[in-house]
Parts: structure tokens; sequence; C-alpha cells
């Protein structure tokens, strides 16, 4: 009974031994759970939402944080950017299962025209607080809920635009002008909603006629190249034919310049003659008359082959005087 006794009792010290050692284990466990739920960490690509009683406390940036167990509850938030097809919300080349043609991306052009427009958005989250809990849903995906808006918002902004130019420059020459307007207003529209994202970048990917009509706008942007190559071919004949106008017409004014100026410096000569000769007849005005006189009527007689006088004073027959020849 003695054995008995004694193996009794070192089984139950055995027992209150183990007893504290899972007590103490469980109390290690217990405060390693606690410093493991203390301490959260954030990636690079990623921010934290800080929740205390369901409400809202901070946004914590990457790297190691601290928190309240089971008093504070944390979201993580992926911050990387992401791609959208629009206007179906693709992120490849597919179309979606019971869309056929370009029937469901038609848009109509400002001169009443239709174009299939499809473009690409990239987008990430600007806000943490704002993309979890403006368009909050239990029962969705936040990330396609968000997607779907801001597909919604492309499509009107984009329709909005397209709808302001004409067929020709949705097409050709005014697609980037689109897209950067496109992008700036589909910011200002999710600005309004609060809901947290940024669009980086909006690109045009492809701008298209409906099929029923492909062939007419392949003609018309072969005129379009036409034009385009013939005015080119008659900028590239003015550029060289305008510098040889200007260097011609340049020659033209310097000569005329010139050809002004001698008969200036001619007109200054005869009038310089002309007022010596005044001053002359000022002098001597009789002698002076007579003088220019005899050799006007020297130079007028000099250029007549046959000479004859006329006395004025007789009154009958006419003598004549001929100064021709002697035998005469």
């Amino acid at each position: 009974m003695g054995k008995r006794r004694a193996s009794f009792e070192v089984s139950g010290g055995d027992l209150s031994q183990m007893t504290r050692l899972v007590a103490i284990a469980v109390g290690v466990l217990a405060v390693l759970l606690l410093a493991f739920r203390c301490v959260y960490t954030v990636q690079p690509s990623e921010r934290a939402v800080v929740m205390r009683f369901g409400s809202y406390l901070k946004t914590s940036d990457p790297g190691l944080n601290f928190c309240i167990p089971f008093v504070d509850e944390v979201l993580s938030v992926k911050m990387e950017e992401r791609t959208l097809r629009l206007p179906y919300g693709l992120t490849d080349d597919r179309i979606p299962q019971g869309r056929t043609g370009t029937d469901e991306y038609l848009m109509l052009t400002g001169d009443l025209n239709a174009a299939a427009v499809e473009w690409t958005v990239q987008w990430q989250v600007s806000d943490a607080r704002q993309y979890l809990f403006t368009f909050h849903d239990q029962n969705r995906d936040q990330d396609q809920f968000l997607q779907q808006i801001i597909a919604a918002v492309g499509r009107t902004v984009m329709n909005r635009m397209v709808g302001d130019y004409s067929i020709d420059e949705v097409l050709t020459g005014k697609r980037s002008e689109i897209g950067d307007a496109a992008q700036e207003a589909t910011q200002a529209m999710l600005d309004q909603y609060e809901c947290g994202i940024r669009i980086n970048d909006l690109d045009m990917q492809r701008v298209t006629p409906p099929n029923q009509v492909k062939a007419s706008f392949a003609a018309v942007n072969e005129a379009v190249q036409l034009r385009d190559k013939y005015i080119n071919e008659a900028n590239r004949e003015r550029n060289e034919l305008l510098p040889k106008a200007r260097a011609e017409s340049d020659k033209a004014v310097r000569e005329a310049e010139g050809y002004a100026a001698r008969r200036r410096s001619e007109a200054r000569g005869e009038i310089d003659a002309l007022m010596a000769q005044y001053r002359e007849y000022a002098k001597a005005p009789q002698e002076t008359r007579q003088r220019m006189y005899l050799e006007a009527m020297e130079k007028v007689l000099g250029s007549i082959g046959d000479k004859t006088i006329i006395d004025s004073d007789l009154q009958q027959l006419l003598p004549l005087l001929q100064l021709n020849g002697g035998d005469k």
C-alpha cells in the first residue's frame, strides 16, 4: 500500500508540473500572438488603412507599423498601376461573349458620322481611404466595381469628346488631342466622385469606320493622302521659287533706285545749267536773247538740206536767195 501511495503522489506532481508548463506555453503563445498582432508590414506597392472599432483611423505608409490587437483592423490596398481596355473593360483584344462586330462601341462624331473607338486607360489608386469606402459594397469585388465605374465615366467622356470633332479629325490628326482632353475630363469627373483614383494615361488604340462604309472611308483617306501629297509638293515648289522671286525683286528694286538716282542727278545738272543761263540773261537780257536765238536757229537750220530766205519787207515779187549751191 505504501508503494502504491508513493506512486500516486509522484504522478500527481508530474501532472501539476505539466499543467504549469502548458499554462506557461499558452501564455508565451498568447504573448507572441499579441506581439504578432501588434505589428504589420506594408509593402512598397501598398497602403494600409487602419480601422479602430469600425471607424477610420489612419492610412499607413510602406514599412513596419504598429496597431492595437483585436481593436484595430488593417486593410491593405494595392497602389500599383493597372490597365483597363475600354469601352468593354477588357485587358486583351477579346470581344465579350454575345458582342459581335463594332456596333457596341460606335460613337457619333460632330459631323453626324459613326466611328468605332477603342482606348486604353492606365490608372492607379491615389487615396486608399476613398478607394475603399466611397463606393464600398461587401457583395462585390472592389477592384472590379471601381473598374466598372472607370469604364462608365470613360465612355461618357469619350462620347462627348468624339462628338466635338469631325470623322476625318477623329480618324487622322486629332486623335492625340482627343486623348489628352479625354484624360483630363475623365480625371475631373472621377475627382467629383471622390473615389481615390488617378488616371495616369489615356491612349487612343483604334479608331475605325463601321464595316458598312470602310471602303468609302478608305477612298476618302486615299484622297486625303493625295491632297496632302500635292500640298507638300506645292509647298516645296513655293519654297524653291520664292527665294528666286525675292532675289529678282530685290535686283529690280536696286536697278530702279539706281536709275532714279541717276535721273535726279541729271535733272539737277540741267536745272543748274538753266539757272546759270538765267543769271546771265538777267545781266544782259537783249544780248542773251539774241545769242540764244542765233544758237537756236543754228541748230534748226543746221539740220535742213534746202534753205530759202524770203524778205518779208517786199510787197510784190518775191526775191529768193539760193543758199544751196553757187551755180543756182
